[in-house]
């Protein structure tokens, strides 16, 4: 299978699969009104994340690393500064209008509730994803310390 496809079969079929999944989520949201939107959006955002946000992340990341490597000694903490940043900009994105205060009578409408203000736990959980991280991060430190036990 390798040497005709390029890679082994369980990529092929992981492959298949997922075409299979954005099949059948294309499928559901052709049937929907909004259908048009909700494409504009999407092309937006692949556009924006390309042309916008990867670079401006890419550089931040290689100044980063050239400032680090030159003043740290040990175990770099340029990943636990990343992982929190990734989850908390991941969850900003995804619980966006609910951060800003947005949509209060469109989620009322969809599920009957009141949506609570989410930017105070969005914040916390942002501060306990840094404080874990600079935790594990000074655990490494500490052992990687001449004569820590290992």
């Amino acid at each position: 299978m390798r040497a005709v496809y390029g890679a082994p079969l369980r990529h092929l079929l992981l492959m298949a699969g997922a075409f299979a999944v954005a099949g059948w989520v294309l499928l559901r949201i052709a049937g929907e009104s909004t259908a048009g939107a909700i494409l504009l959006w999407f092309v937006g955002a692949v556009v924006a994340h390309d042309l916008v946000l990867f670079p401006a992340y890419a550089a931040v990341d290689r100044v980063l690393r050239a400032r680090v490597a030159a003043a740290v000694d040990g175990p770099s903490p340029l990943n636990h500064v990343r992982v929190p940043a990734l989850a908390a900009g991941l969850l900003f994105l995804v619980y966006l209008p609910g951060i800003l205060a947005q949509g209060r009578d469109t989620y009322r409408a969809a599920t009957g509730l009141e949506r609570e203000p989410l930017l105070g736990r969005w914040l916390l959980l942002t501060a306990a994803l840094f404080l874990a991280s600079g935790l594990a991060y000074g655990v490494r430190q500490w052992r990687a310390r001449p004569g820590s036990r290992d």
